[in-house]
């Protein structure tokens, strides 16, 4: 009787929550949309650890035979001449090294170990090659991805609609069909070649150096390593402006041609109102929803490229950060580099879908 009145009660509260998240969703659609988003966005970034927990599991080796590998190099000839005996000892302190880091352990134990420590005491761990915290790894590399990749975002989405905009007022002549060429060009180029390009120039010329970032610390002297900061990244930033604008330039070129052919165009300029106005007011204004749309997915390209970038231009960013993780295999270190990666990408992606709402009315989440 008593197990009947308890799922009897369950049901009722179960009930009454749908009813109470179908009013709330029927008064604050938009609202009610962002917090599916960001559940939706929790589910996947545990799939997501949940995944490379398991692919490190396949990796051959571990950690520990990393640090092995390391000790057997430094001591040199002489430590791996001393038999079979010295072997023996090493694997049984390999074996109590594993499990003291848990390594032991089936590898969603580990995950779900990491989870609840992240979760419940907000704490990312400590590398398991250095022991150093792997949150205070992580902002010490953070800004400088950031940086950079803003900057390029920044610099893509400005000249793109600049450019795009302004070769639409000029389709079919030979202007326009040159940048198109251009653009098609630059957005099929390997951004790997065009990374070794650079370098290549950087070495040859003398111009610029080969390294992304100043050899000395902002607290020496703050503006010599303003001015010293935008001489090293100039090129890195120039990489990653030719890798994005081919393709964002052509989408809203593409977009504003499409839109200056709608019959509401040539409605209003039937009525006499001027070009620039046609131009701005109406047909810029429905290109701004691909863009947004696409911009997410632009801002994801850039951290994945900025992944090479970092490691040929030796900037100490979060992408090489990571890369090296991945060698060593530092788990710890691995999967927080990537969620913080993922996290920047969802994020993206649900502001790009609440943009859409602001710019456009005929958007209206939860509405039919």
């Amino acid at each position: 009787m008593n197990i009947k009145l308890f799922g009897a009660g369950v049901a009722k509260c179960a009930a009454a929550l749908l009813r109470s998240f179908a009013v709330f969703k029927r008064k604050a659609p938009l609202i009610s949309y962002i917090v599916n988003r960001l559940v939706t966005m929790a589910v996947m970034l545990f799939i997501l650890g949940f995944a490379v927990f398991g692919l490190m599991e396949l990796a051959p080796g571990d950690i520990v035979d990393q640090i092995m590998m390391q000790q057997l190099f430094s001591e040199g000839e002489e430590a791996r001449g001393r038999g079979n005996q010295q072997q023996t000892v090493n694997n049984e302190q390999l074996d109590a090294r594993r499990a003291a880091l848990g390594l032991d352990q089936p590898f969603y134990i580990q995950y779900f170990r990491w989870l609840k420590q992240v979760v419940v005491h907000h704490d990312l761990g400590v590398s398991l090659i250095s022991r150093t915290p792997v949150s205070f790894l992580l902002a010490s590399r953070m800004a400088n991805s950031l940086i950079l990749n803003l900057i390029s975002l920044v610099l893509i989405t400005f000249f793109s609609f600049l450019l795009g905009v302004y070769f639409s007022t000029k389709a079919g002549t030979r202007t326009d069909l040159a940048v198109t060429f251009f653009a098609l060009v630059l957005h099929a180029f390997p951004g790997l070649l065009l990374l070794i390009l650079l370098q290549l120039f950087a070495s040859v010329s003398g111009l610029f150096p080969v390294t992304a970032y100043p050899p000395f610390p902002f607290s020496q002297n703050p503006g010599g390593f303003v001015f010293s900061y935008a001489h090293h990244i100039f090129l890195p930033l120039l990489a990653s402006f030719l890798g994005g604008i081919g393709g964002t330039l052509r989408m809203i070129r593409a977009t504003m041609l499409d839109q200056l052919g709608q019959p509401y165009i040539v409605s209003l300029r039937a009525r006499g109102i001027g070009e620039w106005r046609v131009y701005f007011n109406h047909a810029f204004r429905n290109t701004l929803n691909p863009y947004i749309t696409g911009s997410a997915n632009l801002l994801a390209s850039l951290f994945s490229g900025s992944l090479i970038l970092e490691i040929i231009f030796a900037y100490p960013g979060v992408g090489r950060l990571m890369y090296e993780a991945v060698l060593q295999e530092d788990i710890n270190l691995v999967l927080a580099n990537l969620m913080f990666i993922s996290f920047l990408v969802l994020v993206g992606m649900v502001l790009a879908d609440i943009l859409l709402a602001v710019v456009d009315p005929r958007i209206r989440y939860g509405k039919e």
